[in-house]
This record gives C-alpha cells, sequence and structure tokens, in this order.
C-alpha cells in the first residue's frame, strides 16, 4: 500500500536582522541568540502546540549551510538536545545550498512514503550574523583543477549570475526595484502570527515579530542604492551586465529558524491528529553554474511532469528571492499568474536564513493555502552551483 506524507504543523522564529561585519552593522534582535537554542526553542516549541509525544520521533533532518563554528557537526541534534527532548532521538544535517531546509523537508516526506519513517522532524537554521555567509570558503578553494579548468575563465558570484539572468532577460534596474518593492508591501500586510513562534534573547527580551520588512519602500527609495557586485573585470567578460543588483533587490542577510512536524497519514490518524497538507511530488534539477540560479525553471518542469498539473492548477507559487531576477525569470518562463507569485512577500523584504529558508517558505506557503482556501502549492528554490529543489503540496 502506498503511504502518503503529511504535514502536521510547521512554523518558524521571526525573522532577525542579520549582521554585515564587513560594513560594522550591528545585529538584529537575533543575533544574540546561539544557533543551536534558536532552532532549539523552535524545536520546543513545536511539540509545546501538538500533542505528539517527542520520544516517537524517528530522525530530525536538519537543514543548515554555514556548518562550521557554532553551527558545526550535527547542529539539529544540539538543538534537538538543547530543547529538552529525548536523548535517543537522533538528527543529522543536510546542505544542499539554499535549498538544505527544503532537501531536508523532502527527505523526511520521502522516508515516511518508503516506509522509514513514521514521524520525523525537518528544521533548518542559519545565524547569518554569528557565522557570515561563506565562512567556511574564507581561504579555500572548493571548486579545485578540474572544475576551473571546465569552466575557465572561472565560475561567477551569485551576484553576477543574477546581473546575467537581469540582462539576458531585458530586466531594467525600475523593473527589479518594482518587484522588490512590491515584496515588501506584501510582507508588511501579511498576518505571520500562525507560522511565527516567539524567541527569548540572552537579556530576556521576547522577540516576536520579522525585523526585516520595511513599510514604506518605494521604488525611488531603492533606486538611490549602489550596485552591490560591479566589477571591472566582469564588465570586460560580461559586456551585457547592466549592474542592476544592488542590496534593495537582493534577499537580506538574516537569522532565523524554522520547523515542520512529518509523519505518515495513518500515523497522524493512530494519533488523532488533523494534517494540514500532504506532499504531492519532488524534484531537483541541475542547471548552468554560470548562470546557477536558473534551475528552479528545469526543477519546476520536472515536478509539473511528475505530478500531472499544470502551472494553472496551482494556487500558490513561492520561489524564492534570492535576487529580483529569480523569480520574475521563473514567472515569465511558465507565463504564471503574478498575483500567485510570493503573495506573501519573499526574501527580499523577509530575509533568507540561508539554512532555515526552505522550511520557512513552506511554512508561509502553507499558511497562505490555509487562508485562501487554495490546492495546491509550489515551492522552488535556487542553490548554489545551478541547483535546485521543487516540490508541490496539497491542502487537506
Amino acid at each position: 500500500m502506498t503511504r502518503t506524507a503529511v504535514i502536521v504543523d510547521a512554523i518558524r522564529s521571526p525573522m532577525g536582522k542579520g549582521r554585515a561585519p564587513r560594513e560594522g552593522k550591528p545585529g538584529g534582535a537575533l543575533s544574540s541568540v546561539h544557533p543551536v537554542d534558536l532552532l532549539g526553542q523552535v524545536l520546543r516549541q513545536m511539540f509545546e502546540r501538538n500533542d505528539v509525544d517527542p520520544g516517537e520521533v524517528d530522525d530530525v533532518i536538519t537543514g543548515c549551510v554555514s556548518q562550521v563554528g557554532e553551527q558545526s557537526g550535527p547542529v539539529g541534534r544540539w538543538a534537538w538536545l538543547a530543547a529538552g527532548l529525548p536523548e535517543h532521538v537522533p538528527s543529522t544535517a543536510v546542505h544542499r545550498a539554499c535549498g538544505s531546509s527544503q532537501q531536508a523537508a523532502d527527505f523526511a516526506a520521502q522516508g515516511v512514503i518508503a516506509g522509514a519513517y513514521d514521524i520525523v522532524i525537518a528544521s533548518g537554521v542559519e545565524s547569518m550574523s554569528r557565522i557570515p555567509m561563506l565562512t567556511a570558503r574564507i581561504g579555500q578553494d572548493p571548486y579545485g583543477p578540474s572544475v576551473a579548468a571546465r569552466y575557465a575563465p572561472g565560475l561567477v558570484s551569485q551576484g553576477v549570475s543574477a546581473e546575467l539572468i537581469a540582462a539576458r532577460r531585458g530586466y531594467s534596474r525600475a523593473v527589479l526595484d518594482e518587484f522588490s518593492a512590491r515584496s515588501h508591501e506584501l510582507a508588511v500586510a501579511a498576518d505571520f502570527s500562525g507560522e511565527i513562534v516567539p524567541i527569548i534573547a540572552p537579556d530576556g527580551t521576547l522577540v516576536t515579530q520579522d525585523e526585516t520588512p520595511r513599510p514604506g519602500t518605494t521604488v525611488e527609495q531603492l533606486g538611490r542604492l549602489r550596485p552591490s557586485f560591479e566589477s571591472s573585470e566582469m564588465s570586460a567578460r560580461f559586456p551585457e551586465i547592466g549592474w542592476h543588483i544592488t542590496a534593495g533587490n537582493s534577499s537580506q542577510l538574516t537569522d532565523g529558524a524554522s520547523a515542520m512536524l512529518i509523519m505518515s497519514e495513518e500515523r497522524a490518524a493512530q494519533l488523532g491528529l488533523r494534517p494540514r497538507a500532504r506532499f504531492h511530488s519532488f524534484a531537483v534539477a541541475g542547471d548552468d553554474p554560470i548562470t546557477m540560479l536558473t534551475g528552479p525553471i528545469p526543477a519546476t518542469e520536472k515536478v509539473l511532469r511528475r505530478s500531472g498539473l499544470t502551472i494553472d492548477q496551482i494556487d500558490h507559487y513561492e520561489v524564492n528571492e534570492a535576487f529580483a531576477p529569480v523569480p520574475l525569470a521563473w514567472r515569465d518562463h511558465f507565463d504564471a499568474d503574478p498575483k500567485k507569485l510570493n503573495p506573501r512577500g519573499g526574501a527580499i523584504a523577509l530575509g533568507h536564513p540561508l539554512g532555515a529558508s526552505g522550511s520557512r517558505l513552506m511554512t508561509t506557503m502553507l499558511g497562505a493555502l490555509e487562508a485562501t482556501g487554495g490546492r495546491y502549492g509550489l515551492q522552488t528554490m535556487c542553490e548554489a552551483g545551478g541547483m535546485a529543489n521543487a516540490t508541490i503540496i496539497e491542502r487537506i
């Protein structure tokens, strides 16, 4: 008999402003919280909200990108123990770049469908204040000589990849900034109270709301920001680039954690729990590692083929806003309804705490489907190296 994997609950921390060490900017309300405690508080509250014995959990799968320093080792294991939860429950850490906790959710659901799990937690955490992005790569070559030779004269940063997408799709600075202002407007108007759980900082401060959305953000304000990735070397290599990517039309550095309670439909019935959604279809794909951020397009094509659904049958599209050209290119490729795309804003407004974003997006998408009565939600995320995940869930 085919087993069905369902989502019983999905929650997240508030999104805290990340610290930018090189710019000397202080961190936000969550920057003082150790990442283990940040995720640990989310996990503890998952079981305070749900009548489930945590000792029955088969595994804790945790997405984290910078698995060094305070996030090294099995960060989900330490978070589970920090939450005071049973020692016999194991954990593993997943790294699929920005899609790490979306992959954690997919692995959790696939484990349930395969019969390896009955109850599993998928989660993610990233403290970008305490472990700055690319910390693990400082002074290191992550590619090696063979990759460097294959892609000579060299791979480029994600910011340059975003510039290439904007140039090749013909997106002006105004178009990117308009989409970014929309992200803030939608996030400010959204009600996230059903998905956010409070976090207690070491000084006793109770953090209950996102710090990242900026009310009143305008295209004019965004238009005054300077390009973030402009260089004479890249201009010579890619003369088509117009240098339109700024801090305002890119995802924000953020601290955050998220978690999902996933189990078999049968186990949920035995426990008297009402599932909120079921997993419908999964896909992963790779694309050109130079343009890198276009992976959501082939991943979405693949998941639609597997699901038997068309793009018009999907009620909610959640496409991670790593940079504004990413969801715009996805939207235009599929001729997707703009009103269904990130209708509660995205990472440009809410921020992108790398390892936590996958399950954060799914948490937000689930809440939006419930609020609107939509049936199907499709989530996809661009990932370093030109990879992407795509997942379709069905609201119950």
